[in-house]
């Protein structure tokens, strides 16, 4: 598991640059959100591989059938 971060870059004439790194998929745009609300007007928006990964869940169920013949 990777460490979630964000990071903001702030220009000498106010804008801001934010990266998104650790989480998997759209939810970034949730954890983004309010903070993306408070600093004003996303001008552009530039999604990573990490967008379009898919979080991967694995199930195992093994069935076991055994039968006896009357030979």
């Amino acid at each position: 598991m990777s460490m979630e971060t964000l990071e903001f870059i702030i220009y000498p004439d106010g804008r801001v640059k934010e990266k998104v790194t650790g989480i998997i998929g759209s939810s970034c745009q949730e954890v983004t959100a309010a903070i993306e609300a408070q600093l004003g007007q996303v001008v552009s928006q530039e999604n990573t591989s990490e967008y379009y990964s898919q979080t991967v869940n694995q199930s195992a169920k093994a069935t076991n059938q055994a039968s006896f013949s009357d030979w």
